[in-house]
């Protein structure tokens, strides 16, 4: 029985942990004020320390989530108590900023909500450079790792350390903290806040640095938000709705993107059944909200090749390739470059397409010989053999692994190639 509880605390913690840590370090924040983050972190450490002890001998407790609120809370009113340590090393400093004092709030979500949008916007603060803000927020708000922001970035863990470390110093030297911007404020911060939440999207779609091949509560997560800056007048831009129908459009295809066992579904091969109608109605009724400027962003475009794949129509691989065309000119990134690549196989055949591939020049990249793979399965078994090996070594995904070691066993069987 004592096993029974250890395994559950050990996998619903971490869960409970990536869903939460970062929404209690938000209201915390409220109450300490940002430039005293840390605070705010250590409380909520400590928080899920104490669950990990308590649950190991009394189990988990009937509703964890509220638990967890509850002991931070309890955990604010006696840090607020240490009353000796507060105003000798901290109180005074903060006598300039809107630190709400009150020790009796409670946690509810809409509490949580606005705690959130409130953060993601403080943190994205012109004192840094864009990229330094994104990743503060992927690290404050969202719980990203070093790990998981340097595969956003495509970039070293340590470069990343560098920069969170040199973002937190300049919002310090700032004397920032959580205030109402100002619309003007607000629009000229909103970009780097959808960027954010792009990147969030995207590391729950096709998770780079987790067992998990798709992480829904990060999906999800990224849709609260985006769908709370659509509901807000100054917020609701053409490109909020863009992304949001981005990610709608997406996620309707989550359910059918694995099979029973799993493994990773190619596109073609998904069972369109499994597709969420219901999400893929919200993508169309939030593109048709996008297109009430002028202004044609990456998420409209990205929306655009999503919500082709979601039809049947005869000319759709056409359309894509188009849509490819012009968000490679907006934004290069090797990423589309691969996509648009299967997008012109799609629509010119594999062999034109081998030609394109190589022109990319991206032999270090592990979807660069998963595509190289795919295009020469048909034509050359050995050579799209090599390439899926090479892919196998490239990649970090397990469930990536598992599936291009069945497309390899695959191949064999067809092409009677002994082991």
């Amino acid at each position: 029985m004592l096993n029974d509880k250890k395994t559950h605390n050990d996998e619903l913690l971490p869960h409970l942990f990536r869903q939460e840590y970062a929404k209690m370090t938000a209201v915390l924040c409220r109450h300490f004020g940002l430039k005293h983050i840390e605070i705010a972190e250590d409380i909520a450490s400590d928080t899920f320390l104490k669950a990990s002890e308590n649950w190991a001998i009394n189990g988990v407790p009937e509703n964890p989530s509220a638990w967890l609120y509850r002991v931070a809370k309890n955990k604010t009113k006696d840090h607020f108590k240490h009353i000796s340590i507060f105003e000798t090393k901290i109180k005074n400093d903060l006598k300039s900023t809107s630190l709400i004092q009150e020790n009796n709030f409670e946690f509810n979500e809409q509490l949580i909500l606005d705690s959130q949008l409130a953060m993601i916007f403080a943190v994205c603060n012109p004192v840094n450079n864009s990229e330094s803000q994104i990743a503060l927020a992927l690290q404050i708000l969202c719980g990203f790792s070093l790990e998981e922001i340097a595969n956003a970035f495509l970039t070293k863990t340590e470069t990343i350390k560098k920069r969170l470390q040199r973002a937190r110093t300049h919002l310090r030297n700032d004397d920032f903290e959580i205030t109402t911007l100002t619309g003007s404020e607000i629009q000229s911060r909103q970009e780097t806040v959808l960027q954010t939440l792009y990147l969030l999207f995207n590391e729950g779609y096709f998770s780079k640095s987790n067992n998990q091949f798709i992480r829904k509560e990060l999906c999800s997560e990224a849709i609260r938000l985006n769908l709370a800056l659509a509901e807000n007048p100054l917020t609701n831009t053409p490109q909020t709705n863009a992304l949001l129908a981005l990610m709608c459009f997406q996620s309707s295809r989550i359910e059918a993107r694995t099979n029973e066992k799993g493994e990773a579904v190619l596109f073609d091969e998904q069972d369109k059944n499994r597709w969420d109608r219901s999400l893929i109605e919200k993508g169309n009724y939030y593109l048709v909200n996008a297109t009430s400027g002028n202004e044609i962003s990456k998420y409209h475009l990205e929306a655009g090749i999503a919500y082709w794949h979601t039809t049947d129509n005869k000319d759709k691989w056409k359309n894509i390739l188009n849509l490819y065309n012009q968000l490679i000119l907006i934004e290069y990134s090797p990423i589309t470059a691969l996509n648009r690549t299967f997008a012109f196989s799609k629509v010119n055949g594999n062999t034109k397409a081998i030609f394109e591939a190589e022109k990319l020049n991206l032999t270090n990249n592990g979807q660069y010989h998963g595509l190289m793979g795919y295009l020469l399965a048909d034509s050359d078994i050995q050579k799209a053999i090599e390439h899926f090996k090479k892919a196998i070594r490239l990649t970090k995904s397990e469930t990536e692994k598992r599936t291009l070691k069945k497309e390899i066993r695959r191949l064999k069987t067809n092409g009677d190639i002994s082991e």
